[in-house]
């Protein structure tokens, strides 16, 4: 089945696009994943504005929200009927479209709600395909936080490699999924938001810039700073590091206005490479301090965090132990892995099987995710298979 993933992070870099044929292998224990092709769609510079402005703590009104999931849904539409439709060779069976997140609720250490926009019936009229969408909000209500949803692909595509592997993603927000070796290894899965991986460093080089840069090309800006040891103490007292897994945050959380708070905080200025080099900082003990109970023996990063070299050679030095490597070398491009694990989703959605770990993610119980969009053909679902997969393979 060719399936088309599409989404965009938190750091609204653009629209990612990957397609895969994917397969449940005979009894259903194995999914194997053939990735066909990914890139990324540049957004139009002025939604992209509109979708930064509308993040916490801009305000917006109804009439704003309805325009943009609809010009969201527009734009994935076009992103899935062009570049997905080249990748996949032809009109894919299926879509799965994770929108973009403007709000993830959190009150007192639990997800209230969450809102992604794009409204998926533009994608199914453009292209005819079913689309599988709102993939978050089933983990919401049955308990969970909603994220990282990557802990599914996580769990199937890193597990019994006989040591523990933890998969990074570095987008806005920084996630991690443990992965322990062995049989088994989905019993003892953990998944969670570690903090900020690019939400800060990209707000401050925008600012640095007058916009003419959206993020700190290769780490460059931190290489050539110094970390300040004050404004960094003040950045690791924020309460959100000693939350207990599991735990998701945001920029509704993580956004210019808490580095000015912690600027304000420390009582004088810092100058602007030290201000990077201190957010980066942040980031590499965030995630290594999180990481470090589970001993990894292996850390596969994703994400375009990945070509931060600054961020990626702070990992190494900080957790010693780890062999990290990025996604690439178990097949997958660090700007794709995200929309891969969307079509994923939406093809276990299809199948009737659960698109979430039982328990990862603080739900009870796993859910199927999302909701379908019929395409241009009446919808008939296959019968649902019957258990849930155990592997994941990349072939090819």
């Amino acid at each position: 089945m060719i399936v088309v993933g599409v989404g965009s992070g938190t750091s609204v870099d653009g629209i990612d696009v990957a397609a895969l044929d994917l397969v449940l292998d005979g009894d259903v224990e194995v999914v194997r994943a053939r990735l066909l092709g990914s890139g990324t769609v540049p957004f139009d510079p002025a939604l992209r504005a509109e979708v930064l402005a509308a993040f916490p703590p801009g305000r917006v009104g109804l009439q704003q929200v309805c325009r943009l999931d609809t010009r969201l849904g527009q734009a994935f539409a076009d992103a899935v009927a062009t570049l997905g439709v080249e990748l996949a060779g032809r009109t894919p069976d299926l879509v799965a479209s994770h929108g973009q997140t403007l709000f993830h609720d959190v009150v007192d250490g639990r997800v209230a709600g969450t809102l992604q926009l794009g409204q998926p019936a533009w994608v199914a009229e453009r292209t005819g395909a079913p689309v599988v969408s709102d993939l978050r909000v089933a983990d919401v209500a049955a308990g969970g936080q909603g994220a990282p949803l990557a802990s599914t692909w996580d769990t199937l595509w890193l597990g019994g490699r006989g040591h523990t592997c933890a998969a990074l993603n570095l987008g806005g927000i920084a996630n991690v999924t443990v992965v322990p070796g062995g049989p088994g290894a989905a019993q003892g899965v953990r998944a969670f938001d570690t903090g900020p991986a690019n939400a800060l460093v990209d707000a401050v080089v925008a600012r640095l810039t007058d916009g003419q840069q959206t993020y700190d090309v290769d780490g460059a800006g931190a290489a050539a700073g110094t970390v300040d040891d004050e404004l960094l103490a003040v950045l690791l007292a924020d309460g959100y590091y000693a939350l207990p897994a599991p735990k998701t945050t945001g920029k509704e959380h993580f956004h210019l206005g808490h580095v000015d708070a912690a600027l304000a905080t420390l009582g004088r200025e810092v100058a602007g490479t030290d201000l990077l080099a201190t957010l980066t900082e942040l980031t590499v003990r965030t995630v290594a301090e999180a990481l470090r109970p589970f001993a990894p023996g292996e850390l596969v990063v994703s994400g375009g965090g990945a070509r931060n070299h600054t961020l990626v050679r702070g990992l190494e030095q900080t957790l010693p132990e780890a062999r990290v490597v990025t996604s690439e070398a178990h097949g997958i491009p660090v700007d794709a892995k995200e929309a891969c694990l969307f079509a994923l989703l939406g093809f276990l959605t299809w199948h009737g099987l659960p698109g979430t770990v039982a328990g990862v993610t603080g739900a009870a119980h796993a859910r199927l995710a999302g909701r379908i969009t019929p395409g241009h053909a009446p919808l008939r679902l296959p019968e649902p298979a019957g258990s849930a997969p155990t592997r994941l393979v990349v072939v090819g």
